[in-house]
């Protein structure tokens, strides 16, 4: 096939989910229905978590980096894919494509690791509570963040500099809901089978042990509450670790199908369903799935509220 000039002044032409769905019109509407709901749900939790101090704790504020990720990612996907149906207009540009595939892979990377973080945190206060200060000090805090960040966005940076290197032939419709490695080496006029084989290395590799720590921790979590006397504490650890556990379980099963289950288990319709759920849907639940049962977010919830709202007067 012959090959077109990848330059900066190109562009793809993302097939998303919208433009292959029989209902396009209402999927339009239920994506930007879920957009606005993960801006306030995370929005309203970064701010929360933000202006009361009694959250200002290593669990909340790692909840509060989750939500930073999650409305960064979105972001990052979902205006693009409404405006581009709205406008009928689904073209990207070459340099937007490396872009939004470099902002993707960081922000989904971050939170790989994070949420593996987040378990560690759950782990240390529920097995050893009165080390918890010493295991998650400050400094361990922003350690686990700023590993996070700084690994994924290394990572993400290698991935797209490699991909976007190479050839691409003169088909440039990407069948996809955003620029993502999978798809986009479909597009490549090169032997792509090395690349592929060390992208679901790396896939495993960075997914993997992540949910393994997570999932030891879990186990070690479920043993120690077990051994609870008080019926109340051990309900609490439930109801957190159930959270924590349901958001892990939607973020890995997603990336897992996409990055490391092969090529044989993949077409363009199932990847752009799950595109859309770690995409737009996770981001959308997890404040929710964090906030509404758990007492101190709905009691700062209420305090900020009752303070903006109902301010105090002094008397004279």
């Amino acid at each position: 096939m012959e090959v077109w000039n990848s330059t900066l002044a190109s562009s793809f032409i993302l097939v998303g989910i919208l433009n292959d769905s029989g209902f396009p019109e209402l999927l339009c509407a239920t994506i930007t229905v879920l957009y606005i709901l993960a801006l306030t749900s995370n929005g309203l939790l970064l701010l929360l978590i933000t202006m009361d101090g009694r959250l200002h704790v290593p669990m909340y504020l790692l909840l509060r980096q989750l939500s930073l990720m999650d409305l960064l990612f979105t972001t990052v996907v979902t205006p693009k894919a409404i405006m581009d149906f709205l406008l009928g207009d689904n073209t990207i540009s070459f340099g937007s494509c490396a872009l939004q595939m470099f902002l993707a892979l960081t922000l989904g990377g971050a939170e790989d690791l994070l949420l593996a973080f987040m378990a560690y945190d759950r782990y240390v206060a529920i097995c050893h509570p009165l080390n918890y200060t010493i295991f998650m000090s400050p400094k361990v805090l922003w350690l686990m963040v700023t590993i996070s960040w700084f690994l994924a966005s290394l990572s993400a940076l290698v991935y797209t500099i490699y991909t976007m290197q190479y050839p691409f032939c003169k088909a440039r419709d990407i069948s996809h809901l955003l620029c993502e490695i999978p798809p986009l080496l479909k597009l490549a006029c090169a032997d792509t089978s090395t690349y592929e084989l060390l992208v679901y290395v790396m896939g495993v590799t960075f997914l993997i042990p992540p949910l393994a720590a997570i999932l030891v921790s879990y186990t070690l979590i479920l043993f120690t509450v077990l051994r609870m006397p008080s019926n109340e504490g051990r309900k609490k650890a439930l109801v957190t670790c159930s959270s924590h556990l349901a958001v892990v379980g939607m973020f890995y099963g997603a990336a897992t199908f996409m990055y490391v289950l092969p090529n044989s288990f993949h077409n363009p319709r199932q990847d752009n369903i799950i595109s859309v759920f770690y995409t737009i849907v996770t981001p959308a639940l997890n404040p929710l799935i964090y906030s509404l049962r758990n007492k101190e977010v709905m009691g700062a919830l209420r305090r900020v509220l009752g303070k903006h709202l109902f301010p105090t007067h002094p008397t004279s």
